[in-house]
């Protein structure tokens, strides 16, 4: 089981190139970096921009690039965008009208999960993008937060699968 889907991934390594490619990026050389279909990458390319985390630019040296500092953007900005509501579970949503699950009234463990959902959300508003695709940079409002691992090896598992 995996908490993030695989557009939600993609869209990490997607914005990881372009951070680290300061002349923006092409769906085309996206694609081929991280050997993606490169229609999947347009599209997500194409909801980023509609969310405002990139930009498009027209033309012969045309491509994409971030829209925003990278260390504006939490990890749980980018996720609750990309995943139209990130949520732990069906019930994790205060905000869905009626309750998605059918056991609800009787559920012990469905205020505890909320918690849960809460301190996990909590943690992602926490850690920048630009944190997360260079673990070397300052930690936002001078926190001090584990050296985490590159975006690249945190999804090589996902690339290496959808080679296979």
């Amino acid at each position: 089981m995996t908490l993030l889907s695989r557009k939600a991934d993609y869209a990490l390594l997607i914005l990881s190139y372009l951070y680290h490619n300061a002349t923006g990026g092409t769906a085309r050389a996206i694609a081929a970096q991280f050997e993606l279909s490169r229609p999947f990458v347009a599209n997500i390319l194409k909801e980023l921009c509609s969310k405002g985390f990139v930009i498009s630019h027209r033309g012969v040296k045309g491509g994409y690039s971030l829209a925003r500092d990278a260390a504006q953007i939490s990890l749980a900005d980018l996720l609750e965008a990309i995943e139209d509501g990130f949520q732990l579970t069906v019930c994790s949503d205060n905000h869905t009208p009626g309750d998605a699950c059918t056991h609800a009234r009787a559920c012990t463990v469905k205020g505890p999960i909320a918690e849960v959902h809460q301190r996990l959300m909590g943690v992602l508003r926490g850690v920048t993008l630009a944190e997360l695709f260079d673990p070397k940079a300052a930690p936002a409002a001078g926190r001090s937060l584990p050296v985490l691992p590159t975006i690249q090896s945190c999804c090589s598992n996902m690339v290496e699968s959808v080679k296979a």
